[in-house]
């Protein structure tokens, strides 16, 4: 098992990803109304903010020189260039969140995704879906952010990335917000119960240690244990 996670005690990766403009910051936002107990990783890039976007809450913007020089000091858990921009997802952070016991989630591009599933093949990988390929293409439009040029290209990348869909654990069709956000939602929770989590809790207790509880007779006084 990696170092990112190897312990019941810590919280889980979540990797959520798919096509441009398939939903997947909406999809994060909805999703702190079901669920409080995550962090989200946010990711440096190298492209230009979109209208409504802040540094620091959206992304991190920063320069191309920038950027590099955090790939020389291996600031990054992976990097990928998208669309003729550079994208990377710090990993200071991540772990210390881990720890604590908050599940972290990283919303990043399908080329990324795939390469922390290399490095931490234990992570939960969720791949956002839009309802149809029309549907897609109408969102990218709606955007305003983006030329026909672009949109034909994005077009293109995301049957590519679509095709990777079977290197995931999960996939969520987003037709409806509410309803994926409670089905993504649904499977991050439903990773608290998989046996891997709870294995060195209750598999691998020592008999020393249960010893020393069947002797701690202040244990039994303060704990009224109902079964």
């Amino acid at each position: 098992m990696s170092e990112i996670i190897k312990s019941s005690q810590k919280g889980s990766l979540i990797v959520l990803s798919g096509p441009s403009g398939c939903g997947k910051d909406s999809v994060c936002e909805r999703l702190k109304e079901y669920n409080d107990n995550f962090w989200v990783s946010i990711s440096c890039t190298t492209r230009k903010p979109r209208e409504g976007e802040e540094d620091g809450i959206n992304y991190f913007f920063i320069t191309k020189d920038e950027f590099k020089e955090k790939v020389k000091h291996q600031d990054f858990l992976e990097y990928a260039v998208y669309n003729g921009n550079y994208y990377g997802t710090p990993k200071d952070k991540i772990n210390e969140y881990l720890n604590k016991g908050v599940d972290v989630i990283l919303v990043i591009e399908v080329q990324g995704a795939l390469k922390i599933k290399h490095k931490v093949p234990e992570a939960v990988f969720i791949f956002l879906m839009p309802p149809t390929m029309k549907d897609l293409v109408y969102r990218l439009k709606m955007r305003g952010t983006e030329t026909n040029e672009k949109i034909i290209k994005r077009f293109k990348e995301a049957y590519k990335e679509i095709n990777e869909v079977t290197k995931y654990n999960y996939v969520v069709v987003n037709d409806d917000l509410d309803e994926a956000t409670r089905k993504v939602n649904a499977i991050i929770e439903s990773q608290k119960c998989m046996v891997e989590r709870i294995e060195e809790v209750y598999l691998n207790n020592p008999e020393e240690e249960i010893h020393e509880l069947l002797m701690d007779e202040k244990y039994f006084k303060n704990n009224d244990i109902n079964y």
